[in-house]
């Protein structure tokens, strides 16, 4: 541990770093020293240590938009530049970097592709992965400063959701079905921060009909999902209705946060005595510790259990509607 203490004061010493990041730091070199003692599986920590290196890069690269609205785009690398997918992808990545969005790609083909070239290179976040078919960095995203490339998928699907602000996801394939998958479990836990989510189909496609029957009449209707759960994601036929979505999420939501075991809820406009009322009558699991109050005049406050994200997506919704 002499060794460990030595790292942490040089990196303190050269970097000035905050106590709470030397701890942080603290816990990656202890995990690093406990491997050098343990009989693992060298593939194991070559996995450990990539994934690590590419969660770096992928921070590294996002830390400098870190103030910048974030909209990620899934959906097929095999969507023809002549469907009308591929339009309204575009469509949708330049109706976003117009309000000062950039757009967060998988940096393919297909409706990566079109997401890139609608928002442009200064507005195209772009996390690509590597395989031997499929996928390459498509001609519209700055390869040199604005793209890191990851090995794995799971390292790719971390860097591509944390920082972003709005989900848009197009019919695809498996990739995109996991992906799909993947956020909703986040925002259902609230592993990820609430935004919205709008799933993307032209005006007479079936995909995402399709999916909802599916969730409703098997994965819903044999009680795997409660029915409310589903005010998670919107289906969106147009551009317009996306942008609109997105926008009206935080037309008076701003943050969340719990802190000592209370939700914090920051809105633009300041709710009146009534509208707490309506909260407590709408939503009663979060008037059970006593009622919602006001912190400051642009922050709620309730008790928070660690669950109930559906019911703070309905909560979002409502705080919406309050003008």
């Amino acid at each position: 541990m002499d060794d460990v203490d030595g790292v942490l004061a040089d990196v303190q010493h050269r970097h000035h770093v905050s106590p709470e990041r030397l701890e942080v730091i603290r816990t990656v070199v202890d995990k690093l020293v406990k491997l050098a003692s343990i009989d693992t599986n060298v593939d194991d920590l070559r996995v450990a240590v990539s994934a690590l290196g590419e969660l770096v890069d992928a921070s590294t690269l996002f830390a400098q938009w870190r103030g910048v609205p974030k909209l990620a785009v899934f959906g097929s690398a095999r969507t023809s530049a002549d469907s009308p997918l591929y339009e309204m992808a575009r469509g949708l990545s330049a109706a976003m970097a117009e309000r000062g969005w950039m757009t967060v790609s998988g940096a393919g083909p297909g409706i990566m592709e079109a997401s890139a070239m609608g928002a442009g290179r200064t507005h195209t976040l772009g996390v690509n992965i590597d395989l031997p078919f499929e996928q390459f960095a498509n001609q519209f995203i700055d390869a040199e400063t604005m793209l890191v490339a990851m090995q794995h998928f799971f390292t790719r699907k971390v860097a591509m959701t944390r920082p972003s602000n709005a989900f848009a996801i197009f019919p695809g394939g498996l990739g995109t079905m996991d992906e799909t998958f993947e956020v909703l479990t986040l925002l259902h836990t609230g592993k990820s921060s609430p935004a919205p989510v709008v799933l993307m189909d032209a005006p007479d496609g079936t995909f995402w009909r399709q999916w909802t029957h599916f969730v409703e009449h098997a994965i819903t209707a044999d009680g795997y999902i409660d029915e409310q759960d589903l005010c998670l994601v919107r289906p969106c036929a147009t551009v317009d209705e996306a942008v609109t979505e997105i926008e009206r999420f935080y037309s008076n939501y701003r943050r969340f946060e719990v802190v000592d075991g209370r939700a914090l809820v920051g809105v633009a406009r300041t709710p009146d005595a009534s509208q707490l009322d309506e909260m407590a009558i709408r939503l009663p699991v979060f008037a059970r510790g006593g009622p919602p109050r006001l912190d400051d005049e642009h922050t709620i406050s309730f008790e928070f259990d660690g669950r109930n994200f559906v019911n703070l997506r309905l909560l979002i919704d409502l705080i919406n509607t309050w003008r």
